[in-house]
């Protein structure tokens, strides 16, 4: 059985093709990044657990008539929020072949930047974490990982009293490289 297990770790990086679903946001998609590592443990032939931590920048537009709806933010410094969050992936893939794994899985992040845009009473417009499910696919070409991945936000992430909830949503296309 030990000659199944295996253990990989290396860089990786990519774009971030995503949004924040709400009231008052574009539903156009913008471009962000992520960079960092992974560590995957090998679990018998066909499964594998893969643990990440990245810097993942995600990109939002604001959509005509935000300031009409939230009046309490300070749309001058609003129009674009860029959010920068250390995200910590867990994923559970699947070797469909040898060349081709599925993943799924949770990640978790920390709002470490969020582009100082805040309510006028002072308060963040949003909260420090958020959750999201990972589904996707990476392609194992000797030691590069090329992969693909839908994320969706699990969790509202404005952190103000509001009937509206803001959700982050996108895709994440990468490589990384197995030492």
């Amino acid at each position: 059985m030990t000659y199944a297990q295996s253990f990989h770790f290396g860089p990786k990086l990519g774009a971030n093709i995503g949004k924040i679903e709400g009231v008052g946001f574009s539903q156009e998609y913008t471009l962000g990044y992520h960079l960092g590592g992974f560590a995957e443990i090998g679990l018998g032939k066909k499964w594998k657990l893969q643990g990440e931590v990245l810097w993942n920048q995600i990109n939002a537009d604001t959509a005509t008539g935000f300031s009409a709806i939230y009046q309490n933010i300070r749309n001058q410094e609003f129009s674009n929020p860029r959010l920068d969050y250390i995200s910590f992936p867990v994923l559970l893939g699947y070797n469909f072949s040898k060349r081709l794994t599925l993943q799924a899985g949770p990640q978790f992040g920390i709002l470490v930047d969020q582009n100082k845009n805040i309510l006028n009473n002072g308060k963040d417009a949003f909260k420090k974490g958020d959750l999201s499910m990972l589904v996707g696919a990476q392609i194992n070409i000797m030691k590069f990982r090329i992969y693909g991945r839908y994320a969706i936000g699990l969790n509202t992430i404005n952190d103000f009293p509001d009937q509206n909830k803001w959700k982050s949503q996108g895709y994440q296309l990468g490589v990384g490289l197995a030492l």
